[in-house]
């Protein structure tokens, strides 16, 4: 227990991808490996789970679930889960919040 370690705070939301918000897809695992390559041994998160009132992540109405922004939309495509048709990328005048469209065929 002696044997010290670092990391870093970091809300996956905050990782950089091309949708609004940040993920748990490829930015997440790019920056794992970062963390890895650099010799940082921890990633601390903020809460993830879903938002409560006021947007709130600290007011979140279950302790076990995940917030649904938090799922990558990239690794929906890959897994199948979506097709490219489902997801409507966000136009230039800017997005209040991240959805994910899906058209019912």
């Amino acid at each position: 227990m002696n044997e010290r370690a670092s990391g870093i705070l970091l809300h996956p939301s905050s990782l950089s991808n091309r949708y609004p918000i940040g993920d748990l897809g490829p930015a997440a695992t790019a920056f794992v490996d970062f963390l890895a390559e650099s010799g940082q041994r921890w990633w601390q998160m903020l809460p993830i789970g879903p938002t409560g009132g006021e947007n709130s992540p600290y007011q979140s109405p279950s302790a076990f679930a995940g917030n649904p922004f938090l799922m990558s939309p990239d690794r929906l495509l890959e897994q199948g889960f979506l097709g490219r048709q489902d997801i409507d990328l966000p136009n230039s005048k800017g997005v209040e919040r991240w959805t994910i469209l899906l058209r019912q065929t």
